[in-house]
């Protein structure tokens, strides 16, 4: 299959950045992909890209911004969505001139402003995947009516957890689109997982509000009281860290606590602690989380809406205490730093558990989900034009390939020519 990603900014940081990598590069074992990166700011990505998968971008901000159309606002990019201050005329047009010319099987957006474009605009002959990386919740009003309206034009729409997949289903009408959860991908470290002997708390993540960094800084006051040898880690930028340092020294932690700034790759850091916290009051998922149970850290996060829940099994792989509860959350992380044995048991169970997020089931999904689709819309066109589905039979009968083969080949065939005959 030829398969492209519609990412916002493939050069920024990330959760939704990361995964899109993972998923392509897993992807790109067997199939052609590329990311279409709307927006590029910068030489290099911040994260590595698998260097199977090309990436290129459609406006450069480095020298474009003088454009009489960037200066212009987007007519087709939503209003309504977190990111339209970042969208013009020049990006609406280039969008639109990009799935014009797509000569792809699947495209997949990765935000709703894009799925957007990708349900106005995106060509006939290609299935068209919305991904959802926040949740339904979490968007305005006027988004989700604009999303109500233009969503029934896509194929299918994913989510990455199963509760904001159920959340779509009963509130948003979306006849014949596919709406499924799949979850984000972690590939497996490069470097042995943690062995929990060391006394640090390690925390990643934007430094913004809904991360909710101050709780555990708060939280680690209490922690330090009772073990002054233990010490929180904190990686991340962001427009909170002047405030996050200056409440560090009014609490008297500037010994204990420390702002470590952004790291890429984070694993290396993951493994350097015993105990990952993760205190945000909202997680669509919960990259973070997946990211530490897979260098073999316990976790102990707040049991916000969506993810936590659904990726920690509490008392098991680690613990979920209520959002914004400081005491309960230095509870939880005293529980794990009083008892050595219980760090380690936590810990190889998180590893363990954690492997349901690799790339290899998760692509196994993914493909299934793509070659459903594909095969849906060969039936539509076989039905259109009967000639080709004779021919289409005959190949078929050819065979030469597994089953799994010959219905991307064939499907990817048939889309293929198909557009051919449309010129």
């Amino acid at each position: 299959m030829k398969i492209s990603f519609l990412l916002h900014n493939g050069y920024g940081i990330g959760g939704t950045i990361k995964t899109t990598f993972n998923l392509a590069g897993a992807l790109a074992e067997r199939h052609d992909v590329e990311i279409v990166s709307v927006l590029r700011h910068r030489k290099a990505p911040n994260f590595a890209l698998d260097p199977r998968v090309r990436m290129r971008h459609l406006v450069d901000l480095r020298t474009e911004t003088g454009d009489p159309a960037f200066q212009r606002p987007a007519k087709i990019f939503p209003a309504s969505e977190y990111r339209y201050g970042q969208y013009n005329e020049l990006t609406d047009r280039r969008i639109g001139e990009c799935l014009a010319e797509l000569d792809a099987d699947v495209i997949i957006g990765t935000r709703p402003g894009l799925n957007v474009h990708l349900a106005l605009q995106g060509p006939e002959t290609a299935v068209r995947v919305g991904q959802e990386h926040l949740t339904l919740d979490n968007h305005p009003p006027a988004l989700r009516n604009e999303l109500r309206r233009v969503y029934p034009r896509l194929d299918a729409l994913t989510t990455t957890t199963n509760a904001d997949a159920e959340a779509y289903r009963r509130k948003m009408r979306l006849p014949g689109v596919r709406v499924t959860a799949l979850p984000n991908s972690v590939p497996e470290p490069a470097i042995p997982p943690a062995d929990t002997s060391a006394r640090i708390v390690v925390a990643a993540g934007r430094l913004v509000r809904s991360k909710r960094h101050e709780l555990l800084i708060r939280a680690f006051a209490k922690v330090v009281a009772e073990r002054p040898d233990w010490q929180a880690r904190i990686y991340g930028k962001g427009e909170e860290e002047e405030r996050l340092r200056a409440l560090i020294h009014e609490l008297g932690l500037y010994n204990n606590v420390f702002l470590m700034g952004a790291a890429s790759p984070i694993e290396n850091e993951w493994v350097k602690g015993s105990i990952a916290a993760v205190t945000s009051s909202f997680e669509p998922f919960g990259m973070t989380i997946v990211e530490a149970m897979r260098c073999g850290l316990p976790v102990v996060s707040t049991d916000c809406r969506y993810g936590p829940a659904e990726i920690i099994r509490d008392g098991e792989d680690g613990r979920l205490v209520p959002v914004g509860d400081r005491d309960a959350l230095a509870a939880a992380l005293l529980d794990l730093i009083r008892d050595d044995e219980l760090r380690r048991t936590m810990g190889a169970a998180a590893l363990a558990n954690s492997r349901r997020y690799d790339p290899v089931p998760v692509v196994e999904q993914a493909e299934a989900l793509f070659t459903g689709l594909l095969e849906a819309r060969h039936a539509r066109l076989a039905r259109a034009r009967t000639p080709l589905a004779r021919r289409l039979g005959g190949a078929l009968a050819g065979g030469g390939h597994t089953l799994k083969d010959a219905a991307f080949a064939l499907a990817a065939s048939t889309l293929r020519t198909f557009r051919k005959g449309q010129r």
